[in-house]
């Protein structure tokens, strides 16, 4: 096993068999984890464990389950002794359309995989970190779950109640030297956005393409950038961060317009304005 920032440690990721999770199973790997894949993807879950090797288990769970989600991480105290970071990713994009053509049956599964999901990873990781003195639990919100009009409606209220639910947690467990934080990923090449922006899962080519279209920042965003964000939340750098949301989004939700400072207008322009009126504006470095 190699050595990195969570030689040691070992993780459980949700959702892990494709996209954001299979990136940060990789990337805790390759940082020196011990890692179960949890997934109701059997095959893709499979094929993951057996590629990365020693130290890497694949669990076929249902997050919705809470005899699942007890399963999944027994299976990994028993395996390999402990539970240090237990990253709750799993997601569907669930109910759509119009607030009232809603279907609750596809409502009450949207909240049963994204919060009872996260509700039940952080409950029974809980139980294990609790007695042990130390943990993380990292939980995967989304832009629209602080921002309106860029998700459906259940699946913006189970990201926002992500974050309140983290960062309640993160209270409660604080003492007991466990720290609770969110990652809010930006639009990333994954199947689950293949399938939104290119209408099949598997076309990621056509994703990136219709990304790179609309990308905040020199390209589009891949699963190992969310990965990055989420290993170091994971890691020992992190020791004093609980209770915070990470977006990693390129800016969307913090810097999601255009600058107007950015247009051609205003390059060659430093100054003020009061009241409608230009006051001490110079000229540019260029011609000072």
């Amino acid at each position: 096993m190699t050595a990195g920032r969570l030689a040691g440690k070992v993780a459980v990721v949700t959702g892990g068999a494709s996209g954001i999770g299979a990136g940060t199973v990789r990337a805790f790997h390759a940082e020196g984890a011990r890692v179960v894949v949890a997934d109701v993807q059997a095959e893709a879950g499979a094929a993951l464990a057996a590629e990365l090797g020693e130290g890497v288990l694949f669990r076929r769970t249902d997050v919705s389950d809470e005899d699942s989600v007890r399963e999944l991480v027994d299976a990994a105290v028993e395996h390999f002794g402990r539970l240090d970071v237990m990253f709750n990713n799993a997601a569907i994009i669930g109910a759509v359309g119009p607030i009232d053509r809603t279907r609750m049956d596809d409502a009450d599964l949207t909240i049963a995989i994204n919060l009872r999901g996260v509700l039940l990873g952080m409950k029974h990781a809980a139980r294990v970190m609790k007695p042990q003195g130390s943990g993380v639990i990292i939980s995967t919100s989304s832009p629209a779950g602080v921002m309106g009009g860029v998700g459906a409606h259940v699946y913006s209220a189970v990201k926002a109640g992500v974050i309140g639910l983290s960062n309640s947690v993160a209270a409660e467990l604080r003492p007991f030297g466990i720290r609770a934080n969110v990652v809010i990923p930006g639009a990333v090449v994954s199947q689950m956005t293949a399938d939104l922006v290119a209408g099949d899962a598997d076309d990621l080519e056509g994703a990136e393409a219709a990304l790179d279209r609309s990308r905040y920042m020199s390209r589009p965003l891949q699963p190992a950038d969310v990965a990055a964000g989420v290993v170091y939340l994971a890691s020992d750098e992190a020791a004093f961060v609980t209770g915070v949301v990470l977006p990693v989004d390129a800016g969307m939700t913090g810097a999601g317009g255009p600058s107007p400072m950015a247009h051609e207008k205003y390059a060659d322009q430093a100054g003020r304005r009061e009241a409608g009126r230009r006051v001490g504006e110079h000229p540019s470095p260029e011609e000072e």
